[in-house]
């Protein structure tokens, strides 16, 4: 290892390195953001200090991919791993607490010596002892917190509307369109100066404040960010999609978007949210039946871009976080994977556009015209009067699912086949103390298994809960099995 740091390129390599069993300090930081380039100097002289263990850099914006598996919500961020598991964290600046949990995992310069205490003591070398000086000295304190904006002040969040609502097509991108300052911000460019549209710009990079921020407005992590008539349409691969597919120029089309090429014919969207069926659409009686049948497969049928996890443009993505907010059950068809329903529905429903949504085989409208409904009231209204319920919240279904035995088990895959080695052991655990339990394995619902993480306050699984309190995960079940404590722990 050699105490250096490493940058991680890919999530690959860095989920090689953690096999290796050794101890992992990952520092997650920002070009941006001062305190982590103070602390990268900290975590430099302690990759000297503690040369058996990496010491790995990752670019938080870079590598979503990783940002996101590790709960990476501020810079810096560091994140502990010894024996292939993260045993713990810590979030800003704060050089002494550094120190002190790399010393905890990675062991003492001096063999036989005690972890550092917080001060520091004799765990980090004179080279770390001297930055942390420095740096306090600069700061006025060890503390220093760099976290992303928890929320968006009104003046923000006006600016940043002002800014979107400020051209029909607005690019969010790195540099300017003359200069773009990534290779996704000049693809970018490059696709819109294809479709022959006027844009405007801004360079995320001059303000960042507005960089920030915008994540939280828009709910997309990364940059470039590509807006039409205010509502975002996704990023560089979504706006790749889309142009390679013909899906851009349908959407600038829809929302009546100058294009220079004067054989363009505009089209524009009916004015009523109520779609009309032509008495003879000239579609085949086969596919006339086929568009019935997906309309009428649920009550609340919405017709978009990609799945409701995974939206491939943001007026899908839109109306789906607008049916999650009215606390509907529905279902939905990605027009992307089958081109004859795409085609087929625009002439059937006579709206060229999408996403549709139909609430009781009736076709309400596109997202403008749903949000228009939502923010009026008139879209609760229609809900109710079609006999359309709110279903069940997660947070409802989690409590639920907790109490549903009096000792409840979360768990990848079943008691008679577990599916990671953590799961079988609280099993046997609780079969050996004669405890009865439920259980539920995690990787059948993927709802089910992030909402817990949140509804617990615990990252991790197995999880067993005792009369819909959490107990804790392996590790506690273990101690309290060695203990003697199990049984008695779930008959109290």
């Amino acid at each position: 290892m050699g105490g250096s740091v490493k940058d991680v390129q890919s999530k690959g390599e860095l989920d090689g390195v953690i096999k290796q069993g050794s101890p992992v300090i990952l520092h997650f930081w920002a070009s941006w953001c001062e305190a982590s380039k103070q602390m990268d100097q900290v975590f430099s002289h302690l990759s000297t200090d503690f040369p058996h263990a990496h010491f790995l850099r990752v670019e938080a914006e870079e590598l979503p991919e990783i940002s996101e598996a590790y709960s990476v919500s501020a810079v810096p961020y560091f994140v502990f791993i010894k024996d292939g598991k993260n045993i713990d964290t810590l979030e800003g600046a704060d050089p002494s607490s550094l120190a002190n949990k790399v010393a905890k995992v990675a062991g003492s310069i001096t063999p036989g010596e005690p972890a550092a205490p917080a001060s520091l003591g004799m765990a980090a070398g004179p080279t770390i002892l001297e930055t942390v000086q420095e740096f306090s000295k600069e700061n006025g304190s060890s503390q220093v917190e760099n976290t992303l904006p928890s929320g968006l002040s009104d003046g923000l969040k006006k600016q940043i509307q002002q800014l979107v609502d400020s051209h029909p097509i607005m690019l969010f991108m790195k540099g300017s369109p003359e200069e773009p300052k990534c290779g996704f911000s000049q693809k970018i460019v490059e696709i819109l100066k294809e479709e022959k549209v006027k844009f405007g710009s801004f360079d995320i990079l001059t303000n960042n404040e507005i960089r920030e921020g915008l994540k939280k407005f828009s709910n997309w992590p990364t940059f470039p960010q590509l807006y039409c008539k205010g509502e975002l349409l996704g990023g560089s691969d979504i706006a790749i999609a889309m142009h390679e597919g013909g899906e851009l120029k349908e959407v600038f089309r829809d929302h009546e978007i100058e294009i220079s090429d004067s054989s363009e014919a505009k089209v524009t969207e009916p004015g009523s949210g109520k779609g009309g069926i032509s008495e003879s659409t000239g579609l085949s009686v086969t596919l006339t039946s086929r568009l019935e049948s997906l309309i009428n497969s649920s009550p609340v049928m919405l017709f978009m871009k990609g799945k409701p996890d995974e939206p491939r443009c943001g007026f899908s993505r839109k109306l789906v976080d607008i049916l999650r907010q009215e606390k509907v059950g529905f279902e939905s068809f990605d027009i992307l994977s089958d081109e004859e329903v795409r085609q087929g529905l625009k002439v059937y429903s006579n709206w060229s556009s999408y996403p549709q949504l139909y609430i009781k085989a009736e076709l309400i409208g596109g997202s403008d015209i749903v949000l228009e409904m939502q923010k009026s009231g008139e879209l609760k209204k229609v809900l109710t009067e079609k006999g359309i319920v709110q279903k069940e919240t997660l947070e409802e279904r989690l409590k639920k699912l907790v109490s549903s035995s009096t000792v409840m088990l979360f768990m990848k895959g079943t008691p008679d086949a577990a599916k990671c080695g953590f799961s079988s052991k609280v099993v046997d655990a609780l079969r050996q103390a004669g405890v009865n339990f439920g259980s539920f394995d995690i990787l059948t619902d993927e709802q089910v298994r992030q909402g817990l993480k949140t509804f617990s306050n615990w990252p991790t699984f197995p999880q067993l809960y005792y009369k819909g309190e959490l107990i804790g995960g392996c590790d506690i079940v273990m101690e309290l099995r060695n203990n003697g404590e199990l049984k008695s722990t779930l008959s109290e």
